[in-house]
């Protein structure tokens, strides 16, 4: 009995100085090598942070792109999507909502050509980007909004947009945080 609780102290404590200790201490070196020193990418405009690259952002102005929603509130510290299925009705209702609310701002926009990222949270409820379709359907609004031309909105779009890594692993994207810092800037 001694000899199996000894055993399990000792296998108790080596777990808890590897997995503790030793595991993070290599995670945050290793992390050192890393562009940002393993505290992500913040944005900066004019020298002020604006936010984090890799953080989905809450834009609630027409003049600005939208991303995706977000089932926590855009809250970094605790993230996660809404967990209710498609065939649940107070979530049937919720995209019907967040579908009328897109029409009513995107008047030249049919229903059919809203992308589902723009109605529906991701996993994390964080997600920092949406498509190139995503930011093309807001082109419009936006143009009225702030009074430029859709031809300079969207080649601002075209040059916003991040391809697959290595060409072929993953989607093309767009962050909308870099986005709109860009948009900002025009005149």
């Amino acid at each position: 009995m001694k000899t199996n609780l000894f055993s399990s102290f000792i296998l108790s404590l080596a777990c808890l100085i590897l997995f503790s200790g030793v595991y993070s201490s290599i995670i945050w070196g290793i992390a050192q090598f890393t562009p940002h020193q393993g505290k992500g990418e913040v944005l900066k405009v004019n020298q002020r942070e604006v936010g984090f690259a890799k953080v989905g952002q809450n834009f609630n102005q027409i003049k600005y792109f939208q991303g995706r929603p977000s089932a926590v509130n855009y809250n970094a510290a605790g993230s996660g999507g809404s967990n209710k299925a498609y065939s649940n009705p107070d979530y049937q209702a919720f995209i019907r909502a967040r579908i009328d609310t897109f029409l009513k701002y995107n008047s030249t926009i049919q229903k059919k050509q809203i992308p589902i990222e723009l109605l529906t949270a991701s996993g994390s409820g964080l997600d920092p980007h949406i498509s190139p379709a995503g930011a093309e359907v807001q082109i419009s609004r936006i143009a009225r909004a702030r009074n430029l031309s859709e031809a300079k909105i969207k080649d601002l779009v075209h040059k916003s947009i991040e391809q697959p890594l290595l060409g072929f692993l993953g989607k093309s994207q767009i962050n909308v945080l870099a986005l709109n810092i860009e948009l900002d800037k025009l005149k």
